[in-house]
């Protein structure tokens, strides 16, 4: 994809070419700050857009905003140079399709961030596999914003049908 092939300029991490990051928290009823907050005390000087949903949150330095529509966000997805998101499959997968660099935050349940773990456990798989840089407590958004200007994600490929496949394969077994 061609997405997968462009690579970041590192001045822009100095704020001279200036990149535009999408930060999109989902529609989670409950305040996912601590990725803002790790944004907000980070060295980033590029454009930041941030779709907060029901997370309030004051930024000096992210122009931060409610909800959108759908095709509103699609177009920013496909502007952005980097895409930061909280672990949500939708909002992970959607830029990986467009070939987006993608560094992923879970929402965790231990912060009141969300009503259970899942999060970590999709984290962790897309990380593994190549697709997604993850952000954690023991990492620092500065560090991923290095990284990402050399990172390569693996190419995103639907499964559906192999999945398809597969029950087929399994609900056969009981037919017979």
């Amino acid at each position: 994809m061609e997405g997968n092939e462009k690579t970041l300029s590192k001045s822009s991490l100095l704020g001279e070419d200036i990149l535009m990051i999408l930060v999109t928290l989902g529609t989670q009823k409950q305040q996912f700050c601590r990725l803002l907050d790790y944004i907000e005390k980070s060295e980033i000087k590029d454009r930041i857009l941030v779709q907060a949903g029901h997370t309030k949150y004051v930024s000096k330095k992210m122009e931060v905003f409610d909800f959108i529509n759908y095709e509103k966000m699609e177009q920013l997805i496909d502007e952005a140079d980097v895409v930061i998101t909280h672990g949500g499959t939708g909002s992970i997968i959607t830029p990986l399709k467009k070939g987006k660099r993608v560094i992923v935050c879970a929402r965790k349940k231990e912060y009141g961030e969300h009503v259970d773990n899942h999060q970590t456990e999709i984290v962790e798989v897309l990380r593994e596999e190549g697709y997604i840089l993850e952000l954690n407590e023991c990492n620092k958004i500065d560090e991923l914003m290095k990284e990402i200007t050399y990172f390569k994600p693996k190419e995103y490929q639907e499964n559906t049908d192999k999945f398809i496949e597969e029950l087929k394969k399994e609900i056969g077994k009981y037919l017979l």
